[in-house]
């Protein structure tokens, strides 16, 4: 039975032109302003590089990389004409060092790697020296020394080749590989088919309220499955598609504004920055503004999903949607219907604040090896719970492996879907330790611990209560989970990151990032001077204020589970660090919980002095 996802991805393009083409398709700022290309010219970008690649010799199979800081129109083309000669897109992170980009590069066997600008050119070329099968690289904005992408172009072609290479590709098809940005060691080659992909796609486009034409905002990075399948989502429903990064978003000129997006894809993170610009704001308010923007604040702690106020309680956040809310909402541009989150878990406190202030955001979760999404929370009534990442995709199935470190009704999610990898490049021990067999089945190993909740309609979520490998066991024996401790710590606007510590070790204590902007509000408002992050951290009364805040913390947890110590130290934790160092975050913002212990190995042995 041919299934919605038994298609290939750049059958989306052509179904975007049949059916609702738009004369916004893709676009970026340039120079000049915003620059479009319509459905129609993204088409013929697309068939002129398809016979370029053609005549450069490229065969089905052969391995092309990309790295870019941001998509663009260029990269969306270039990776639809790859896909439709057969051709494996290896998009790589841009943060990663030469180092990495030459192990991946001589992995794969990439034959030429494509950059979006000068410093990825200049890591790229340092990684040629050590990647014999890479032949040539090209760029996507002009590079002195550096072919452009154009190079590659060429209007006319052998039509009938392509469409014998275009017939050929079939969704169960190998359509690129996604190297993992793991917290340690290599990282891995993720093999998705078309069909993988394409699944999600489909998924997405049944749970989504979306119409042809709907502006969709793209700053994520496309190395990541996150947004890269977002894109072809995006494709699939005729959106218009406005690319740009995160350091463009904000403010009364930046992007949301000239924009007014009705969707984008986020990490949680970003929505914490929000959310904490939103509360130094909201302090530095006179009274009375500020008393009403604090009682707006405790009346969204209030919001559930499906809750069922009194006429008192509708009153109320009508009023505060008129004074409060609406100016959340136009800080997001005013438009927006709808914010879909991955990556990683979002504190209760965003879900709640974000969604009573009228602007519905829902939170899946998954990872590359399912190209990416396992579970997702629906915008209709019923399927969205707080402290879940949604029901279970279309056909998607969990085991729960347990093990007598988990808690009861918890196990390790194993998980079957028609978004399941291939399995790893080259890497058929690491392939079976991730798909392993129970009851005669394959199932994927995601390394998350979780349970399976209901609510009060008979619905079944997904709840993620931690990370298998990252389970402490403290010198007496007793298992700990830190996820749930560090979201719950994360919950507070002074708290940036936090480390639980504990392996091996007598009690549980932790690290912790406060955040810079908010400790800084913190001092203003409480007489402490503010010399420097470094020496305010330092400060009595922020040690203090920061002891009350975990005495409060605390509670939610079993004994062994509390923090008896802690330790606050500076920041920013970091996806890449600008001398080269290890940063203390991974690609999507995860913590790499090595680095830290190494980083700050002296001050964990001085908490257990």
């Amino acid at each position: 039975m041919v299934k919605p996802w038994d298609k290939r991805l750049f059958d989306y393009l052509y179904e975007q032109l049949e059916r609702y083409p738009q004369e916004q398709a893709v676009g970026d700022r340039g120079p000049q302003g915003w620059r479009y290309w319509s459905t129609q010219t993204l088409a013929e970008m697309v068939q002129q590089t398809s016979y370029g690649l053609l005549q450069a010799g490229i065969q089905p199979g052969d391995r092309v990389a990309t790295v870019v800081y941001r998509t663009s129109p260029e990269w969306v083309a270039f990776d639809l004409a790859l896909l439709q000669v057969g051709a494996l897109n290896i998009p790589m992170y841009p943060t990663i060092s030469p180092r990495e980009y030459a192990y991946i590069l001589q992995e794969s066997g990439a034959r030429m790697c494509v950059v979006g600008d000068q410093p990825l050119y200049l890591k790229v070329l340092k990684a040629k020296e050590d990647s014999p099968s890479l032949e040539a690289i090209y760029c996507f904005t002009p590079i002195a020394e550096c072919p452009t992408w154009t190079a590659l172009h060429a209007p006319t072609g052998d039509s009938d080749e392509l469409k014998r290479r275009m017939d050929a590709i079939q969704p169960g098809d190998l359509a690129t590989v996604i190297y993992t940005s793991g917290t340690t060691g290599n990282p891995k080659g993720v093999m998705l088919s078309h069909r993988n992909i394409a699944y999600n796609t489909e998924s997405l486009r049944s749970m989504t309220p979306f119409t042809p034409g709907d502006r969709v905002l793209s700053f994520l990075p496309v190395s990541h499955i996150f947004e890269r399948a977002a894109v072809y989502y995006y494709l699939s429903v005729g959106a218009q598609v406005s690319f740009t990064d995160t350091l463009n978003l904000g403010g009364d000129k930046g992007d949301l504004q000239a924009i007014k997006p009705h969707y984008f894809a986020a990490v949680p993170r970003l929505l914490e920055k929000v959310y904490d610009k939103i509360l130094t704001t909201g302090h530095e308010l006179k009274p009375p503004k500020r008393n009403i923007f604090l009682w707006a604040l405790h009346l969204a702690d209030q919001w559930d999903f499906d809750q069922h106020p009194g006429i008192f309680q509708r009153i109320q956040f009508a009023l505060a949607d008129k004074l409060v809310f609406v100016k959340w909402r136009e800080a997001l541009g005013g438009c927006i219907k709808g914010i879909f989150l991955g990556a990683s878990a979002c504190p209760v406190r965003i879900m709640r604040t974000f969604n009573a202030a009228g602007i519905p955001v829902r939170e899946g979760y998954g990872l590359t090896e399912a190209a990416p999404a396992l579970s997702f929370s629906r915008f209709e009534a019923g399927r969205a719970m707080l402290g879940t990442v949604g029901p279970l995709m279309e056909e998607t199935r969990v085991l729960l492996d347990p093990d007598p470190t988990y808690r009861e009704g918890e196990g390790e999610i194993l998980a079957q879907s028609p978004g399941v990898m291939l399995g790893y490049y080259k890497q058929p021990e690491k392939t079976a330790e991730a798909l392993v067999q129970r009851g005669g089945e394959t199932w994927l190993a995601t390394g998350d611990v979780g349970r399976l909740v209901t609510n009060e309609n008979g619905q079944t979520f997904l709840q993620i209560t931690d990370r298998k490998k990252e389970l402490l066991k403290t010198s007496g024996g007793k298992y700990v989970a830190p996820g749930p401790i560090e979201a719950a710590l994360k919950e507070h606007y002074l708290i940036e990151h936090a480390m639980v510590v504990g392996e091996n070790r007598k009690f549980v204590s932790a690290i912790i990032v406060p955040h810079e902007d908010g400790l800084r509000d913190w001092c203003k408002r409480h007489q402490v001077t503010w010399t420097t992050f470094d020496e305010n951290v330092r400060h009595p009364a922020v040690h203090k204020r920061f002891q009350m805040l975990l005495e409060r913390v605390n509670p939610l947890f079993g004994q062994v589970e509390q923090i008896k110590k802690f330790v606050l130290v500076p920041g920013p934790w970091e996806p890449v660090k600008p001398d080269g160092t290890n940063a203390e975050l991974t690609p999507t913002l995860k913590l790499k919980r090595r680095v830290i212990l190494e980083k700050y190995a002296q001050v964990v042995d001085d908490l257990y002095a």
